[in-house]
């Protein structure tokens, strides 16, 4: 069997389609950028059909241009039984200089499911760098805040 793929980076050109009223690639576009690019992680990781549970902690941090050369970069940095936290970042330039800037952040959790629908297992990952338990801990911690945030929202939804 071969070892799961842990990371994926996806590169393509903004296209005019993806502009918004200013001039920018709108975020509804990087969003999707980024879940086909967790998509791929976990189906790469998995070996399975994946799903996206959620999508959290998004920062748009520097606007797309049209043209630009855009990179969207996953990877895993926490597996669950069946769910892969998958941490992403979005990086565009002017493909004539190749000066890259992050544009976005976050993370993304899929969760691998069966023909059914129903979630299945998957391999675990084990951190072994310094920056992978780094990442491996930060998701934990972020893990739990969710829950708290999920508790809170609640008022939201009743």
């Amino acid at each position: 069997m071969n070892k799961p793929q842990r990371d994926v980076t996806l590169r393509f050109l903004a296209e005019p389609q993806d502009v918004n009223f200013g001039g920018k690639v709108h975020g509804g576009a990087v969003m999707k950028w980024i879940d086909l690019a967790a998509y791929a992680c976990a189906a790469g990781w998995s070996g399975r059909y994946c799903v996206t549970a959620y999508a959290g902690g998004i920062r748009f941090v520097s606007p797309i241009h049209v043209g630009s050369l855009v990179e969207v970069e996953a990877k895993v940095i926490l597996t669950g039984n069946s769910s892969m936290h998958i941490a992403l970042e979005v990086n565009a330039c002017d493909p004539k200089s190749l000066n890259r800037r992050k544009t976005t952040h976050c993370i993304v959790i899929m969760v691998a499911v069966d023909e059914h629908g129903q979630k299945i297992a998957i391999p675990e990952w084990i951190p072994e760098t310094a920056a992978d338990i780094k990442q491996h801990e930060s998701a934990k911690k972020l893990m739990e805040m969710r829950k708290q945030i999920g508790e809170e929202m609640q008022i939201f939804v009743e």
